[in-house]
Order: C-alpha cells, then sequence, then structure tokens
C-alpha cells in the first residue's frame, strides 16, 4: 500500500471513531499511533515518540498564550463586561426594528476582542442576549440564530485562541495574523448586522423596534463600556503599536505573550477593584482555564500524533506534488481546500480541522503561485482558513455553537435555531468570496502596523 493510500485509510479510520463518539484527541491519536505502527512496522518505534512528542509539543512557549487569553475571557465572562456591553449597544440600536439583534452582534464582536474564543463568547452571550431579544418579541429563529453567529467573531477577532495555534503550526508572525484578522473582523460584524437588517426587512415581525432610550442614559450606557476598549487598545496597541520611548528610538513592545499576560491581569485587576469579584469567582476561573486548556493541549497532542503518521506516509508532499502536476490553477485548488472546510465543518469542531489539515493542505498552497509572497499567501490563507472554519460553528449537523445556544434555549427546536442561522451562513460564504477576490483586505494593516 503506497504511503498516500495508507494515509487516506487513516483519515477514514479516524473519522469513523470520531463518528462512533469516540473523544476527538483518542481518536486521533490512537489512529495516529497505530498508522506510525504500520509505517515503521514496529510497535517499540511507535511507542518510542511517545517519550520525546509531549514535551515537544507542550514546551512551546508561545503555547503559554492559550491558557491566558482563556482565563482573561472566562474573568471577563465574571466580571459583567458583556451584560455591559449588550446595554451599551442596545440603548443606542434598540428602538429601530431588529435593533436588539444588531445590539447582540455588536456586543459579541466586543467581548470576542477580550476573550479570543467562540465557544465562550457563544455561552456568555447566550445567557445575557437571548432573555432580551425573547423578552421583546422577536422570533426564536432570529433570536437564537444571531447569538449563535455572533459567537463565532470570537475566532476571528483579535486577540483569538485559533488564531495563535494556526501561527504556531504554520511557523508565521503572530503579531501578522492579528494586524491581519482586524479588517475581516470587522467585516463579519457588518455582514452579520446586515444580515439582521434584511431579515427583518422582509419578516418585520422577527424583529420589532423597541422604546427610544433618552441620550442620557445612552451615554451612561457607553461609559460602562470603557474596560473592553481600555482592554483591548492595552492588549492590542501593546501588541501591534509601535511605540518609540526612547531617544534612541527603541522600541518598547509586547511579544503577544506578554501581552496574553497583561491582558489578564488587567482584567483580573478590573473585576476584582470596580465589579468585586470574590475570590471564589476567580478560583471557578482558574479551573475552568484549566479545564478548557487541557482539552485543548489534549487534542492538540492527538493531532500531534496522527500528524507525524501523515509525516512518515510522505502524503502532504505527494498530494503537493500532485496538485503542480494537475496544472490546476491556484484559485481552483484554494477553493476546493475551502470547500473541503466546509464540508468538515459539518461533523469536526474547529479545532481538530486546523490541527489536522493545515499539515496536509499548507504544503499545497505554499507550492501555489498567487501573486504574493510565501508569508503572505501564509497569512491571507490562515485568514480564509478561519473563516471556513468559523461557519463549521453555525453549520448543521455537528455546529458546536447550535448546541451551546440550544441548551440555553431549551424550549426552541434545534430545526429552528438552523433556520435562524441560514442567513448568517450565507454573509459569511459572500465575505469568504470578497476575501479570496480581494487578498489586500486581509493584508493592507500588517503592512501598516507591522
Amino acid at each position: 500500500m503506497s504511503g498516500l493510500a495508507l494515509a487516506l485509510a487513516g483519515f477514514g479510520l479516524m473519522l469513523l471513531a470520531i463518528f462512533l463518539r469516540m473523544p476527538i484527541a483518542a481518536a486521533m491519536g490512537g489512529t495516529g499511533f497505530l498508522g506510525t505502527w504500520i509505517v515503521l512496522g514496529s510497535p517499540n518505534a511507535a511507542l518510542s515518540q511517545l517519550k520525546t512528542l509531549p514535551y515537544d509539543t507542550f514546551s512551546s512557549y508561545s503555547l503559554s498564550i492559550v491558557p491566558m487569553f482563556l482565563f482573561m475571557g472566562q474573568i471577563a465572562a465574571r466580571s459583567g463586561l458583556s451584560a455591559a456591553l449588550f446595554r451599551a449597544v442596545a440603548a443606542w440600536m434598540g428602538h429601530h426594528r431588529g435593533g436588539m439583534a444588531v445590539a447582540a452582534v455588536g456586543a459579541s464582536a466586543g467581548f470576542g476582542a477580550v476573550c479570543g474564543s467562540s465557544l465562550a463568547t457563544a455561552s456568555t452571550m447566550g445567557q445575557v442576549a437571548l432573555p432580551e431579544l425573547r423578552k421583546r418579541g422577536y422570533s426564536d429563529a432570529l433570536a437564537t440564530g444571531v447569538v449563535a453567529a455572533g459567537g463565532t467573531l470570537g475566532i476571528l477577532i483579535p486577540p483569538s485562541v485559533m488564531l495563535v495555534i494556526y501561527a504556531i503550526l504554520t511557523e508565521q508572525n503572530i503579531v501578522k495574523m492579528f494586524a491581519a484578522a482586524f479588517i475581516p473582523g470587522l467585516l463579519a460584524a457588518l455582514g452579520y448586522a446586515l444580515a439582521v437588517l434584511v431579515v427583518v426587512h422582509l419578516r418585520p415581525e422577527a424583529g420589532p423596534a423597541g422604546p427610544r432610550v433618552v441620550w442620557r442614559e445612552r451615554m451612561a450606557a457607553l461609559v460602562q463600556v470603557w474596560p473592553v476598549a481600555a482592554i483591548f487598545a492595552l492588549v492590542m496597541g501593546g501588541i501591534i503599536g509601535d511605540w518609540n520611548w526612547s531617544r534612541d528610538g527603541v522600541q518598547a513592545l509586547f511579544t503577544p505573550t506578554e501581552g496574553a499576560a497583561v491582558g489578564a491581569l488587567a482584567t483580573l485587576l478590573y473585576a476584582v477593584i470596580f465589579e468585586g469579584l470574590r475570590l471564589r469567582a476567580i478560583g471557578e476561573a482558574i479551573l475552568e482555564t484549566a479545564s478548557a486548556t487541557g482539552l485543548i493541549f489534549l487534542i492538540l497532542l492527538g493531532a500531534q500524533l496522527f500528524n507525524t503518521f501523515l509525516a512518515f506516509t510522505q502524503a502532504p508532499q505527494a498530494l503537493a506534488a500532485w496538485v503542480q502536476a494537475s496544472e490546476a490553477g491556484p484559485m481552483t485548488v484554494l477553493l476546493l481546500i475551502l470547500l473541503a472546510y466546509l464540508v468538515l465543518g459539518c461533523v469536526m469542531d474547529s479545532l481538530s480541522m486546523i490541527l489536522l489539515t493545515i499539515p496536509v493542505f499548507f504544503p499545497i498552497i505554499q507550492s501555489l503561485d498567487f501573486g504574493l509572497t510565501p508569508e503572505e499567501t501564509a497569512i491571507w490563507f490562515g485568514v480564509l482558513t478561519l473563516i471556513v472554519v468559523e461557519v463549521g460553528l453555525i453549520t448543521p449537523p455537528v455546529g458546536l455553537n447550535l448546541f451551546i445556544i440550544n441548551r440555553l434555549a431549551r424550549n426552541v427546536p434545534l430545526g429552528v435555531t438552523y433556520r435562524g442561522v441560514a442567513p448568517f451562513i450565507l454573509s459569511d460564504l459572500i465575505r469568504v468570496a470578497v476575501l479570496v477576490s480581494f487578498p489586500a483586505l486581509s493584508l493592507w494593516l500588517v503592512g501598516v502596523l507591522v
């Protein structure tokens, strides 16, 4: 059996294990271990990698950014920032038809900027926005759909855990990835807001207008969200900004890891000093962070085992050579890869997709000529990948955000939520088409700021 055929068989076995409800980390790790055993012909050779692979994987300094951003999101969720964001946007938009749903999008974007996790954004904003939307008479489809879609903004708007993992896997600059994702993240929020307006234009009863809030209350609500703006400016300004504090022009910048630590500390200090966050809540945030980090790292180890097996089969190189020999156009190959992500998103979670497919797809993309430098191609492809992976979070039947919202709105059938996210999926597909056609939208800010 050729290496490529063996790799395809390994993919099939792994997907079968996932369908049979085996934990994803075990499915990837077990298949990778078995495949390595078959390729090398010895169980001892496969076992020997377990002595060094976990340390080599987890000793990466860059990975320390993951628990700190997760902790920042946990503290932000417990300090009331999400509720303040929703109240502020609702005060300015709630008197318009569909305005409360737009407020949910805006609040999700703001919370995603200090959270970095889509699942945490969906869960937190679901608890804040869903009761208000339903109390104001919004349809179940629009209420659950907009909160599920808004949660996906956490995966793209920097700082983002997924951007960090992609940068580590492809050996790209994390700061440049953050800068590249900023404009696409804003386009995502604007696209979702536009989708809400289209829905309420076609079905006015889906998003009735609320009472108008007086200007004094609007300004008071706006003042309450200063911590979000301050923390975002502190973290991203410190990471991306070019601050010259000395006469010699020496740049004083945060590394992304230092920025994550500063952001986590700033969020914690705000929560304790201004919101009176208790020690018990801080302990719960630490435990939740440890649990989420352990899950991510376990999946990362399983993916590394599987990718080691793929490396032994030489499948990525064989696929890249086959693509080059096929004489297919670069855009055709890119669109096929993005389509594969959309299909995989129906059955896999976003982290697993990134970890499994990047070692296969990235060499193929790097072998193609898009008229960009290799670094620009890597950054542009990373943004596109995260967007289509983001779509998978709200795509039936295994969109994780859909199940989170379903648990929060138990009396709303899952099929209703499926219908509710359809306009937002269409918005995502349009955004992908625009970003594929105009790479400068992803790369312009990189050249300006970094």
